[in-house]
């Protein structure tokens, strides 16, 4: 008989989408195993059969560890998404709603882009970001390791730009050609469409026919200007500011800021960090 495994990650939506995961295995009515990410589950990949199901509950970050923990070709049944993180931008690049059934991702697995950070190498679902979206991140950290704090990542944005992150000097490689750029506060290499929970950085990107990636610069403006300008991410019409945002393309992307900051992979923050590669790969044909 085929089995069902439920895999969840209890630190989702900082830890408000067990409840949501609960209720969702108790309605199975089918058998299903119940694996916490944190405790271990490579038994469960090792156990899978063809006929055997795998529900990965969470959100981006749940992904991303995911995909970095496990050797997705190696997973001989289906994979399936529960989306129940706090910002689901892989979620919303393949038009799944928020708790919604699951649906099978097992395609959008294989083959992903990597990118070099500290000389490590790590898959990305979404985008790799440098900037201050890095700095949101990383003071968002902060406060959450603070009790009863409640994270507020507009307040954050908005004092970074006004005064808490100072834009870099950078010097960005697209397919071996090289360009140096001012006062940069933006430039995630990105895989789909959306990242930072909710910011549609690259509209014409797509995860399933793209053989590049997309490189969003967001470059020369001041600390007002760039405010104003900023809230247009999020419906994608930030690319009309052409003397502010550039997205260019590129098998592979190599970006080194004057000065280090943080960085964000799918929302998982990496310290200190002055430059990154990351290299597209073929889609695969499953």
């Amino acid at each position: 008989m085929p089995k069902l495994y439920v895999i969840y990650n209890p630190l989702a939506n900082n830890g408000r989408s067990i409840d949501v995961i609960k209720k969702y295995a108790e309605s199975l009515k089918e058998e299903y195993v119940l694996c916490n990410m944190t405790e271990g589950y490579s038994n469960v990949i090792d156990e899978m059969q063809e006929d055997d199901s795998l529900i990965i509950c969470g959100g981006d970050g749940t992904l991303n560890r995911f995909v970095n923990e496990v050797g997705v070709e190696s997973i001989k049944g289906d994979v399936l998404y529960l989306a129940c993180g706090s910002g689901n931008d892989f979620a919303h690049d393949i038009s799944l709603e928020r708790d919604a059934t699951p649906v099978s991702i097992k395609k959008y697995l294989y083959n992903l882009p990597e990118a070099e950070i500290n000389g490590q190498t790590y898959k990305f679902i979404n985008a790799i970001g440098f900037g201050i979206d890095g700095y949101c991140c990383e003071e968002g950290d902060r406060q959450r390791a603070i009790p009863g704090k409640k994270v507020d990542y507009t307040a954050i944005a908005i004092k970074g730009m006004l005064g808490k992150f100072s834009p870099r000097g950078a010097k960005i490689t697209i397919d071996g050609e090289t360009k140096e750029y001012k006062k940069v506060w933006l430039a995630p290499a990105l895989h789909g469409r959306y990242y930072g929970g909710g910011m549609i950085a690259a509209p014409e990107q797509n995860r399933e026919t793209s053989e590049t990636l997309s490189l969003m610069i967001w470059r020369g403006a001041g600390r007002i200007r760039t405010l104003i300008a900023f809230p247009s991410i999020f419906k994608g019409e930030h690319i009309k500011h052409k003397n502010q945002v550039q997205i260019l393309r590129g098998k592979e992307i190599k970006v080194e800021f004057d000065k280090p900051c943080a960085l964000q992979v799918d929302g998982e923050t990496i310290l200190n960090v002055s430059s990154y590669t990351a290299k597209v790969k073929v889609p695969a044909k499953v």
